[in-house]
Parts: structure tokens; C-alpha cells; sequence
């Protein structure tokens, strides 16, 4: 009887391992051939046969101005988004998490009730307020528009991790002489660095693969690499030019996703 059990737990054990190898496969299949095609020649080309193993379409992203600015433009705005998005937040989210004023809930509220507006909405008025200030095709201007839709999402989630510390620190702080700023930087922040992880990746993930404003703002110049992408499908596209720009496009999200992966870890399991 036990070795029948045994082995009726067995096979439950290897139908769910079979399972789970099968769904990961066919997640990771278009993963897979988009490596493949990446490192490979889809257009002919002098000295190379179409079809032919190689690592030509990485070197035409180097050699374009336009492909691989639009990489540095990426990273720029999205560091700037991320950097500018936790300083402005992180103030914020104390405020609202140890003071209570008139409306402080319902200004709370607002902040996550504007988040939900789709971004199309904004593209005319974002649009004509920058290009009176010069903020169009810069890398600073989409940074900037991002910060409107990134901010609320980022005191949501910092309130509630700065709320997790007790009030008393605070003030045991302040007895010793802390300042507000020495406080923030030498006690509370390192309590709540898995929110500020948590938020960097969230505010990381909206901008890196924004397209709305990306397309709105870049008319010209400080084309992102989502709207380079884009520029390359056409009536001859380069499959594996469009491959190897969306495989290079991957590695700013997976390398954020390495360094700050135990602080993503334990800020879910705080929020959770």
C-alpha cells in the first residue's frame, strides 16, 4: 500500500516537473528565437549569404548614430525619471505617513486617482507646454513627464513602507540631536531600502517601455530606444537589425532586475 502511495506521489511529482518544463518552454520560445534571429543575417549583404550566422547587426548598432544614441538617450532619462521621481517621493510619502492635515487622505487619493489617467490624454497639453520651454526632443523632457505619472505610484508604495517604522524612532532621533535630513539619510532610509527598490523598479519599468510621450516629445532629435525600434520596420525591415536592438533593449531591465533583486524580494514580502 505505502509503495503504491510512493509511487502515485512520484508520478503526481513528475507530471507537475513535465508541466512546468513545458509552460516554461513555450514562454521562453519567442525568448529564443529572437537570440537567434539577432545573430543572424536576414538581409543580403556583400560578403555575408542571407540566413548566415552573424554578428553584423550588432555592429550596425554601433555604427548608427541613431541606434545607439537612442540607447544613451534611454538610460539617461530613465536614470534621471528614477533619481528625480525618489527624491520628490520620499518627502512626500513622510509627510503623508506622520502628519495629518485637512484633506490629507483625499490629496492621497487624488495622487493614485491621477495615476490611473491614461497617458494619451496628456500628449497636446504636455506637448505645447514643452515646446514653449525647449523641453522637446530631450531626454530631460520625457524624464520629466514621466515623473507626473511615476510620483504618485512611488509615495503609494513609500508611505506604506515609511508607516511600517514605529514614530518612535523618529523622536528618539530627534532627542539625540538628529536633524530631519541626517535622520532620513542615517536611519530611515536604511529601513526602507526595500521600498526604495521596489519603487526604483516600478519607476524603471514604466519609462523604459513608455511609447506615448516617447513618440510625442521626440520629433527630431532624443529619440528613446523604444521610437528606434520602431523606426527601423518599413517596407524592407531588417528582422534581424529590429532582433538585436530588442535584445539589446532587454539588458538595462535584466541587469536593474540583478543588483536590486533582494530588495524587490523583501519589499513584496513587507507589502504582502
Amino acid at each position: 500500500m505505502m509503495r503504491a502511495s510512493s509511487k502515485s506521489s512520484g508520478l503526481k511529482t513528475a507530471a507537475v516537473t513535465l508541466f512546468l518544463f513545458m509552460v516554461v518552454c513555450f514562454t521562453m520560445l519567442p525568448f529564443f528565437q529572437m537570440v537567434v534571429l539577432s545573430f543572424t543575417s536576414t538581409l543580403p549583404r556583400d560578403g555575408i549569404v542571407q540566413g548566415q550566422f552573424s554578428t553584423i547587426n550588432f555592429r550596425n548598432i554601433l555604427a548608427s548614430p541613431l541606434l545607439s544614441g537612442s540607447i544613451v538617450n534611454s538610460i539617461v532619462y530613465v536614470t534621471l525619471n528614477v533619481v528625480i521621481t525618489i527624491l520628490v517621493a520620499l518627502p512626500a510619502a513622510y509627510a503623508i505617513s506622520r502628519y495629518r492635515f485637512a484633506g490629507d487622505r483625499h490629496v492621497f487619493l487624488l495622487l493614485i486617482a491621477f495615476r490611473i489617467t491614461p497617458p494619451v490624454v496628456l500628449t497636446l497639453p504636455v506637448f505645447i507646454l514643452f515646446a514653449k520651454v525647449g523641453l522637446v526632443n530631450s531626454p530631460l523632457g520625457i524624464a520629466l513627464v514621466h515623473c507626473v505619472f511615476n510620483i504618485p505610484i512611488a509615495i503609494w508604495i513609500l508611505e506604506s513602507f515609511i508607516s511600517a517604522v514605529p514614530k518612535e524612532l523618529d523622536e528618539t532621533a530627534f532627542l539625540d540631536g538628529y536633524s530631519l535630513p541626517r535622520y532620513f539619510v542615517k536611519q530611515l532610509l536604511p529601513l526602507i531600502a526595500s521600498g526604495v527598490g521596489v519603487t526604483a523598479f516600478f519607476c524603471f519599468m514604466f519609462s523604459w517601455v513608455e511609447v506615448v510621450f516617447a513618440r510625442i516629445l521626440t520629433v527630431t532629435g532624443g529619440k528613446p530606444i523604444t521610437m528606434a525600434i520602431n523606426t527601423l520596420y518599413g517596407f524592407r525591415t531588417d528582422i534581424g537589425l529590429v532582433m538585436a536592438m530588442t535584445l539589446v533593449s532587454l539588458i538595462p531591465g535584466l541587469a536593474v532586475i540583478y543588483f536590486i533583486r533582494n530588495h524587490i524580494a523583501k519589499g513584496f514580502v513587507v507589502r504582502s
